[in-house]
């Protein structure tokens, strides 16, 4: 019983190290493809629409991501 418990943890750990990789590749990815520096842009010049983007930007990789990996 033990055994699976703990297989569920390592499987939950491994998936999310796997998630939160894929987040920042998909990030490094749009940042690329932006002619700006979005955090420079952000931080900086605090460009309130800018932050509004990028958070749904996060919000929807990570539901994609979350999906993909539940199944």
């Amino acid at each position: 019983m033990e055994y699976i418990a703990l297989k569920g943890i390592v499987n939950s750990l491994i998936f999310s190290g796997i998630g939160i990789i894929v987040l920042i590749i998909s990030y490094m990815i749009l940042e690329k493809l932006t002619p700006e520096n979005t955090w420079k842009e952000l931080v900086n010049n605090k460009n309130i629409a800018l932050a509004i983007v990028f958070g749904a930007f996060i919000l929807g990789i990570s539901l994609i991501i979350s999906a993909a990996i539940h199944g």
